[in-house]
């Protein structure tokens, strides 16, 4: 049996196929068909990778870290690289990771000694005008008997530092031999909505230490309501008092919900419309947040100094802690708690999706993890690209006092140190990082170095020199730009 391929068989004279086929061809010149293929070349272009350490990476508690930093262009890596450029940690990692030599592009979301700010034992203890009067057991067992009995109309919480399980005491149901709790005075005349007492957390973020720049996230505040009226009161019903897990949400509060549902505000604009319906003022409340805020971290401040100095870059850091603060019926804000690594889930309350992924997405823009060049790391970009996002005449200010005597022959002149011919390396990056997160700042608000407007709030002679050096070029910038006033 004849076998003929295709092609041979197309192109067999025409009166051998009649002979074997018996058939009427067509008479034009017979060509092989030929079928061309594109291959198609797919490129994986590079982008920066972060990975996550902690006890539960893949958890359901990281899902808005992650939608973002993808929506950022920014990739999931393992943890067996030291390819990376961020490292999301939400456990405290410089126990158990070495870090001390970290390349000068990668970051991490936390500062060595965090533990400073975020211990409740350590922030409740500190003394500051805004944070409760706290003893630490049983070394203070002294001055807490002093202080009960000349208030004696105070009341006492005896907390735990590692767990959130307080309650109203009597001194003598007091353990004083117990190292892991301290005694705090519980604030027991609280500023109420519809009868239910409230906490209200704010996002912070440290961008640097010495100098030192700190933000809040303005966008919106966590506002928290007990979910059992305060009155008629009862110690032993937690409920009433203690903001936990099953709060009470803002948008299932009475006098809210009409803000916050129909007219579409968010935690915080609803609390202040209520505020200001009932005659009071909250901008009172939320300069004191700031300042609370701001006084704790300055007094943290050396501490966090000594530890990132064993680290071959101060650089590779930045913190995002939620603050919360209550409020007595005077309107007086008291401090009570940092979280290190907060709560970013939604998954209790649904509506908080849009405020987690807000803040984080604003704390990335701040920092440079979010960005609009292209790059595939967070590694320095070419030269004529680093000078498109930050110049010299970017950083440059006191053009009067640099262009005249005493500045052209010398920098020693404290109002020459801005020149920018005086600018070491150091200062220059300095400069550059806060002039980027000047630009990126989003819905961030710096509180530190002070604005103009409270200045006369910190004590600027008793500030490092690194602090004064930033806080007067923030403040020669605000002469030209009342942006950064």
């Amino acid at each position: 049996m004849l076998s003929l391929t295709a092609v041979e068989l197309q192109c067999l004279p025409n009166d051998a196929l009649k002979s074997l086929l018996n058939l009427q061809l067509p008479t034009q010149q017979c060509k092989p068909e030929v079928q061309f293929v594109e291959k198609k070349i797919v490129s994986h272009e590079t982008r920066p990778k972060y990975w996550v350490f902690g006890r539960n990476p893949a958890g359901g508690h990281l899902v808005h870290v992650h939608n973002v930093l993808q929506r950022l262009g920014i990739d999931q890596t393992s943890n067996d690289t030291i390819d990376w450029d961020l490292l999301w940690a939400h456990d405290y990692p410089f126990r158990k990771l070495n870090l001390y030599r970290m390349k000068g592009h990668q970051l991490v979301n936390h500062f060595p000694g965090s533990g400073y700010i975020t211990n409740k034992v350590d922030l409740s203890t500190t003394k500051l005008p805004y944070i409760p009067a706290a003893f630490k057991l049983p070394a203070e067992l002294t001055q807490f008997r002093v202080y009960a009995e000349t208030n004696p109309g105070k009341q006492f919480v005896q907390k735990h530092n590692q767990h959130r399980h307080i309650q109203i005491k009597r001194i003598d149901e007091i353990d004083f031999n117990n190292n892991d709790t301290f005694i705090q005075e519980f604030i027991d005349d609280p500023l109420l909505v519809d009868g239910y007492k409230f906490d209200i957390g704010v996002y912070t973020v440290i961008t640097s230490i010495d100098p030192l720049r700190v933000y809040i996230y303005k966008g919106d505040i966590l506002f928290r309501y007990c979910p059992v009226p305060y009155y008629p009161f009862n110690a032993s019903n937690v409920d009433k008092y203690i903001v936990g897990d099953d709060y009470l949400p803002t948008w299932e509060v009475p006098s809210l919900k009409p803000y916050y549902t129909k007219h579409g505000y968010g935690m915080k604009d609803s609390f202040d419309a209520y505020i200001r319906s009932t005659g009071r003022e909250p901008s009172t409340i939320w300069e004191q947040v700031e300042d609370a805020i701001r006084l704790l971290i300055l007094k943290k401040e050396p501490l966090f100094t000594g530890l990132i100095s064993r680290y071959t870059h101060r650089r590779n850091f930045f913190e995002m802690m939620r603050f919360d603060l209550v409020v007595d019926n005077k309107l007086k804000v008291h401090l009570m708690e940092a979280n290190m690594s907060p709560n970013l889930s939604s998954a209790h309350f649904k509506p908080n999706r849009l405020l987690y992924e807000q803040v984080i997405y604003n704390l990335f823009q701040l920092v440079g993890v979010g960005s609009s060049i292209r790059r595939d790391s967070f590694r320095k970009q070419p030269s004529d690209t680093e000078a498109m996002l930050t110049s010299v005449k970017n950083l440059a200010t006191a053009a009067n006092f640099c262009s005249e005597l005493p500045c052209t022959e010398s920098c020693a002149p404290v109002e020459c140190q801005l020149c920018s011919k005086c600018l070491g390396e150091n200062d220059r990056e300095d400069l550059q990082r806060a002039y980027r997160e000047h630009m990126n700042r989003g819905d961030m608000k710096r509180i530190f170095p002070v604005p103009k407007s409270d200045q006369h709030r910190v004590d600027y002679e008793s500030l490092s020199p690194k602090n004064q050096f930033m806080s007067r070029w923030f403040e020669e910038k605000c002469k030209s730009d009342q942006s950064y006033c």
